[in-house]
């Protein structure tokens, strides 16, 4: 039988800390991650989901004070956004940021790197069909479950490795939701690593593979995803369900 923890982290985040200005919000954070795993990064409002998540695409805000990244035996806490997205990380935020007066094939054109390394538009759209049939609409004028796809598509335009994605069922029909889990699980069995912040906690767990949950800014639990899901003591202190 193999033993998981002898398998190498694909992903490896030891003790960061991270500020906005004076404010500490990500408090000495660790976790690993395996190749292709999902994990539902989760915890109450305030808890530092979304700054580890920024923190790990190297974004300027918050400011990584202290601790490594590593991803694919790649450093990450010593590069900058742009450095962090040509090494494989691809992050989805929540607002996701299409952009304005370009259609679904130029949103997603955009995103590529030359030369060509991630995914081809016409493989994007066989993964979200929805998005071929508007291929030639502005994106902005999407429903919201299409921009989260458009999103997630403009993520894997690159050579993606590492997917991030940040509320990604917010707003959402339950029917919509069904449809991202199923390509984040079509995703998932091509072998990509996907963390998952999510309100939607049950949601998120019912998708990943492993949990970690966050309470002002430091991993209060660290283990499998179903788990979470048993144990209704560890959800009602810690995540309020």
């Amino acid at each position: 039988m193999n033993d998981e923890s002898n398998r190498p982290a694909y992903l490896s985040v030891h003790d960061i800390h991270a500020y906005y200005g004076e404010s500490y919000i990500v408090q000495g954070v660790s976790f690993n991650i395996h190749e292709g795993e999902i994990l539902a990064l989760l915890g109450r409002n305030g808890a530092g989901k979304t700054s580890t998540l920024r923190t790990i695409a190297r974004l300027a805000d918050p400011e990584l004070t202290k601790g490594e990244i590593w991803l694919d035996h790649q450093s990450l806490h010593d590069k900058k956004a742009y450095e962090a997205a040509r090494a494989g990380v691809g992050l989805v935020p929540e607002d996701r940021r299409i952009i304005q007066g370009l259609t679904v094939e130029e949103n997603l054109k955009l995103a590529q790197i030359a030369p060509p390394m991630g995914w081809s538009v016409d493989r994007i759209f066989e993964l979200f069909p929805r998005l071929g049939e508007r291929r030639k609409q502005e994106g902005t004028t999407l429903s919201g479950g299409e921009q989260q796809m458009l999103a997630i598509g403009r993520a894997l335009a690159r050579d993606l490795k590492l997917l991030l994605l940040d509320e990604p069922f917010e707003g959402l029909a339950p029917v919509i939701v069904q449809e991202i889990e199923k390509t984040l699980l079509e995703i998932k069995d091509l072998g990509i690593t996907t963390i998952i912040v999510e309100q939607n906690a049950v949601a998120a767990l019912k998708l990943s593979d492993r949990a970690v949950i966050l309470e002002t800014g430091t991993v209060v639990f660290d283990g499998s995803a179903s788990e979470v899901l048993e144990n209704a003591a560890l959800r009602e202190e810690y995540l309020a369900i």
